[in-house]
């Protein structure tokens, strides 16, 4: 079963409850350390295919909220199960240990606002146990704000369309979109982060 497929599947079964099932989708979607589910595609759809049907405020708060407690679960893997981290996981921590101590709350929103693997910061800072509300309150707001440009611009984008293009632009839209969003991810993923943490923290100690 393709990501898709999978965000397809959940949708069906959360899809009667509107925007719990979308909170319910994006803190899934969050929770899954090992396969990430591209909830944000399935926001972005229903922005672009049903814009009145779906309020963007509500969509940016069921979305934002449910990632952004789904993004706690690296946390509290962290904080509680120490033991069950792999040393390899351990050792590319400590790289990034090193630009959270200088950055602090500004990481942790920018790792929030972007695709980056959230997982990477989550569970060290259960590991070395820093304050839960310290973590969850940039998490929520970079959530947000990227949960609110996704349905924002799904929004537009569907508007803009269906002028250009009628009824079918929007379904070209959605496609478009949806494979880029799987492409970044697949990308993101692929990066060998343990190698850009070493270039960046050697560039510092150089300067």
């Amino acid at each position: 079963m393709s990501l898709q497929e999978l965000v397809n599947a959940l949708w069906q079964l959360f899809a009667p409850y509107r925007y719990l099932g979308v909170f319910a989708i994006s803190l899934i979607g969050t929770a899954s350390i090992i396969i990430p589910i591209p909830y944000t595609i399935l926001i972005f759809n229903l922005s672009v295919k049903y814009p009145n049907e779906w309020d963007p405020i509500l969509l940016t708060i069921a979305g934002g909220a449910g990632s952004a407690i789904g993004e706690m679960s690296g946390y509290a893997l962290g904080y509680f199960g120490r033991r069950i981290v792999s040393q390899e996981r351990q050792r590319k921590m400590t790289y990034l240990v090193k630009i959270f101590d200088r950055y602090g709350p500004l990481a942790i929103f920018a790792f929030a606002l972007t695709p980056l693997p959230d997982d990477l910061l989550y569970i060290p800072l259960g590991i070395l146990k820093y304050k839960f509300y310290k973590a969850f309150i940039p998490t929520l707001i970079g959530k947000l704000l990227m949960i609110f440009i996704i349905a924002y611009f799904g929004r537009t984008a569907g508007e803009v369309i269906r002028l250009l293009l009628g009824e079918g632009g929007a379904e070209v839209v959605i496609a478009a979109t949806t494979i880029l969003l799987l492409l970044i991810l697949i990308v993101m993923y692929r990066i060998d982060w343990e190698k850009v943490f070493e270039k960046y923290v050697a560039k510092r100690g150089e300067n």
